[in-house]
């Protein structure tokens, strides 16, 4: 327990700190409501919660209301994503990726929510809307699975014993459907939006901008991933991936063509199918690992691969011996003999007596 408590990056700790902090204020805040002006529900706190009416008089929230949460279970979901994300990733990309990252990904849909939601209770008459606390990591949630996604797509999750096993390939689609659903069903329409808002935002930002980590050895600086496991239709399932491949290749024609994007050279897509070949599940947080008969795939990978090699090498240096023999030269029997044991290590020959 102690390794656990202790082995915990430090951008990590830092936003542990301020979600609990933020979180203990806002709920202080909703007991004693700081105002009681016109259009204030006795549960808002616009100072800390990102109220899209009123986002120009607290700005800050834009930032804030990604740790901000309505009940206790959201707030554990919260924590929980915070820490163990963060023990990943933090690892994975070094702090200063990771808090990247995490700015880009909670700011960007939080700036783009606000005038989304002012818009849409303009036009259908409805100033409720407009009053809406946007709160909650669900855009943080998003960008966590996209991640895992791009670093560990193949790798297997085993629940209740194994009776339960889906690919983290299929978190997104998972993530996207249940957020959908609910708030269609529900209401829980701020959800959806910011489940959408969160992955959009995550794939195009790991997709085009954010730095890799070198991982074959080229020391190559490479922006974004242009790897074919992380393009845009792999998220889905298989049976939709034509059409969505056939759409999504059409936009970003169309972007490249108004010079709003840049399209990835043959280098770039070989480089970063190689960086793609290269992730390993080394390091996946505990409560993600496959059960112990599953693990070490990557090891055995890498053995049969070094295995191989030394096969290999081994069949080059035999095919490669008879050409490279040298005719004889005139030497003794006795010297030549002994030449030949000495090579196989034998060190206790005494040449003959002639």
């Amino acid at each position: 327990m102690a390794s656990f408590r202790f082995n915990i990056p430090d951008f990590t700790k830092v936003l542990l700190l301020i979600d609990i902090a933020i979180c203990v204020l806002y709920t202080l805040a909703r007991l004693r409501p700081f105002s009681n002006e016109a259009g204030t529900h006795a549960s808002d706190v616009p100072y800390l919660a990102l109220v899209p009416a009123k986002v120009v008089y607290y700005p800050w929230t834009l930032l804030t209301t990604t740790f901000v949460e309505q009940n206790l279970f959201n707030f554990l979901i919260n924590i929980a994503t915070v820490l163990f994300g963060g023990r990943y990733f933090e690892r994975a990309w070094g702090s200063r990726g990771f808090a990247m990252t995490v700015l880009v990904t909670s700011l960007i849909p939080n700036i783009l929510i606000a005038p989304l939601y002012w818009a849409w209770g303009a036009i259908m008459g409805n100033p409720d809307r407009q009053l809406t606390p946007c709160t909650g990591s669900i855009t943080l949630q998003a960008a966590f699975i996209v991640a895992f996604k791009q670093l560990v797509p193949e790798h297997t999750i085993s629940i209740y014993k194994g009776m339960i096993k889906f690919r983290v390939k299929h978190f997104p689609a998972i993530f996207l459907l249940l957020n959908t659903g609910s708030g269609l069903v529900l209401g829980t329409d701020t959800a959806l939006v910011f489940a959408w808002l969160g992955f959009l935002t995550s794939w195009i930002y790991l997709r085009f901008y954010k730095k890799q980590p070198d991982l074959t050895g080229t020391s190559t600086n490479m922006k974004g991933d242009a790897s074919e496991t992380f393009a845009f239709a792999t998220f889905f399932p298989n049976v939709m991936q034509p059409p969505i491949a056939g759409l999504t290749d059409k936009i970003f024609e169309l972007l490249c063509t108004i010079k709003l994007c840049t399209p990835f050279s043959d280098e770039a897509i070989e480089l970063s199918n190689q960086h793609a070949a290269n992730r390993g599940d080394a390091g996946l947080p505990t409560f993600v690992r496959q059960p112990r008969a599953g693990m070490g795939m990557s090891k055995r990978e890498e053995a049969e691969r070094r295995r191989a090699l030394a096969l290999r090498a081994l069949d080059q240096r035999l095919n490669a011996a008879p050409s490279q023999a040298k005719p004889p030269v005139s030497v003794t029997p006795s010297l030549a003999a002994g030449a030949d044991q000495q090579a196989l290590g034998q060190t206790d020959y005494k040449p003959d007596d002639h």
